[in-house]
């Protein structure tokens, strides 16, 4: 019930933008609660502590990222076209948002274990996406049998994942979108030279 209330929102939206510009250990409830013009007290109406912020706010982007990148997948026939879009959806979802971009790819890797447990759950749901794909073209012939499933998801997430990180690192200088066929042609053709 909670996260339907603008309130919740409203304070999801301040806590992106209050980590991306003061870190995670920086970014005192008090900040979170002035950027998003609600008193200190209102904040724990909603959230037990920053650390289920931080959990709540990766929980809410994902859902409507995965929920994104689900409804442009059901539209593509092929695994290869649906990867392309899984790819692209999310270079270009982080190159909009640059405050998310740097609260997912720094300030998500926390060395609190309970947390990181936290976060891992909640990534489960866009590694499932992963796998459908990579189901999907094994099962029509289009990706080889023989590919680890495993191995393979944590390989494009991996590639993914990274290519961003350096994006953010490199002060989101270039445009991410751009590396996504680059990205896709990799993962679709490897580093065989084409005859």
């Amino acid at each position: 019930m909670k996260q339907k209330k603008p309130k919740y929102k409203q304070i999801i939206e301040a806590a992106v933008i209050v980590i991306a510009e003061n870190g995670y250990h920086q970014a005192q409830v008090s900040k979170i609660a002035k950027q998003a013009g609600v008193a200190d007290g209102t904040i724990y109406l909603y959230f037990k502590n920053k650390e289920d912020i931080l959990v709540s706010l990766f929980q809410e982007k994902m859902g409507m990222f995965i929920e994104k990148i689900e409804d442009e997948i059901k539209l593509k026939q092929s695994a290869a076209d649906q990867l392309y879009t899984l790819i692209e959806k999310h270079f270009s979802l982080l190159a909009e948002d640059h405050h998310l971009a740097i609260v997912t790819q720094l300030e998500l890797r926390q060395s609190n274990k309970e947390l990181r447990l936290r976060i891992n759950e909640v990534l489960k749901g866009y590694l499932n996406v992963v796998d459908k794909i990579i189901t999907s073209g094994k099962e029509t012939g289009e990706f080889r049998e023989d590919l680890d499933l495993r191995l393979t998801r944590q390989m494009i997430f991996g590639t993914i994942d990274e290519t961003v990180t350096t994006w953010v690192m490199n002060d989101q200088k270039y445009d991410l979108s751009k590396q996504a066929k680059q990205v896709h042609d990799l993962f679709i053709y490897g580093f065989v030279k084409s005859k």
